[in-house]
């Protein structure tokens, strides 16, 4: 294994009208102009007018992760700022309204609207998608099934969306529940190796399912502009160090895959059975689900799942002088995700006796970034 093991974050945000505490709808071009100016190529647009993106450059450590999406965040705050606007970054706004949203002015995101409608138009949500590199020589799709068992666990930790449509969820992402509305999302479909899945996606082009390898939107996917695996199922997280976790255990379960190959075994059919359940359990409860270790009918809450991640990834964290990421995500389960933070900052403005708008404020307050 690369001891480098080159990486890349992007954060989605949405921006926020200080005013009124709810996502604005649009924003002006000087403003878009402007954190473009501060971002260069590394901007990008989304879905909604009034959502942005950071594509950070490659990482070969996680300490230049943290410089530079600190220094990504910070510009675009201190930017917002002049504008009485806000910077949020969470898997759902607790104050959005899908309703009065608008598609970002490119035909891209126009044929987007075109062909999925009222799922595109509902999908105001935020994603923490993180790029491992794998070697050339090597079959992404074998790598890929080894890493895909573990994805729950890392959902779980990210978990930043138990509000949609003005009030709670009852599920601690509802994103992920979102994101079922769409074909092609969540789970992929089973594949052996790379070359059944080059059948599948020559399939989809040759019967107009899709225009582009990319439309394939599953939580892990081989990435179809860059030679790596893309976590995409993971919430955006408010909090960078939480991010940055995330993205080092994924960087490490990458790492391990490559290091220690088992192309054909390990992942089948049973395992997708357990990872849709999974999946089901972290989105609904997020850190507090318990999960289903494959080989055995022992159920693991996320601490006891942490600690085999630990005991099954440590030489390679080793490897990466990353053994530190293991306490990180056990403080992420000991005192709470987002999800847990926005959902108790919710019950204490409503014991207040604040309305429901007025708790979702106080929560959108708690998310919105600092410079």
């Amino acid at each position: 294994m690369n001891k480098t093991l080159n990486f890349g974050i992007e954060e989605e945000y949405l921006i926020t009208d200080l005013a009124t505490r709810t996502m604005l709808s649009q924003p002006t071009k000087q403003l878009i102009a402007e954190c473009q100016t501060a971002l260069g190529s590394h901007f990008a647009f989304e879905m909604f007018q009034g959502q942005i993106e950071v594509a950070s450059p490659v990482f070969a450590d996680l300490s230049q992760a943290n410089e530079y999406l600190t220094n990504a965040r910070g510009r675009l705050v201190r930017i917002l700022e002049n504008h009485d606007l806000g910077l949020l970054c969470a898997g759902s706004h607790p104050l959005a309204d899908w309703r009065l949203q608008q598609a970002t002015d490119q035909e891209h995101f126009h044929k987007l609207f075109r062909d999925f409608q009222r799922v595109a138009q509902r999908s105001v949500l935020c994603g923490l998608h993180v790029h491992v590199e794998v070697p050339d020589q090597l079959d992404r799709i074998c790598v890929m099934n080894q890493v895909l068992p573990w994805l729950p666990l890392l959902l779980a930790l990210s978990s930043s969306s138990p509000f949609w449509d003005g009030g709670p969820s009852g599920f601690m992402s509802y994103r992920q529940v979102a994101c079922d509305e769409w074909p092609r999302m969540g789970v992929p479909e089973y594949f052996e190796n790379e070359r059944a899945y080059r059948d599948y996606l020559q399939l989809l082009l040759q019967t107009g399912s899709i225009s582009t390898p990319s439309e394939c939107w599953w939580g892990l996917r081989p990435a179809a502009r860059y030679p790596t695996l893309e976590l995409r199922m993971t919430d955006a997280c408010p909090r960078l160090s939480d991010a940055l976790c995330i993205a080092s255990l994924f960087r490490i379960m990458v790492g391990h895959a490559i290091a220690t190959p088992q192309p054909g075994a390990g992942y089948s059919h049973t395992s997708q059975w357990i990872l849709k359940e999974n999946r089901w359990r972290a989105k609904r409860f997020g850190i507090h689900g318990h999960f289903i270790r494959e080989g055995s009918l022992m159920m693991l809450s996320a601490g006891h799942w942490l600690d085999w991640a630990q005991e099954t990834f440590l030489a390679t964290a080793e490897q990466l002088g990353e053994t530190r990421v293991f306490d990180q995500a056990r403080q992420i389960i000991e005192k709470g995700s987002s999800a847990d933070r926005q959902l108790h900052c919710f019950d204490q403005a409503q014991a207040a006796g604040l309305s429901t708008p007025a708790a979702l404020a106080r929560v959108v307050d708690q998310l919105l970034l600092r410079g």
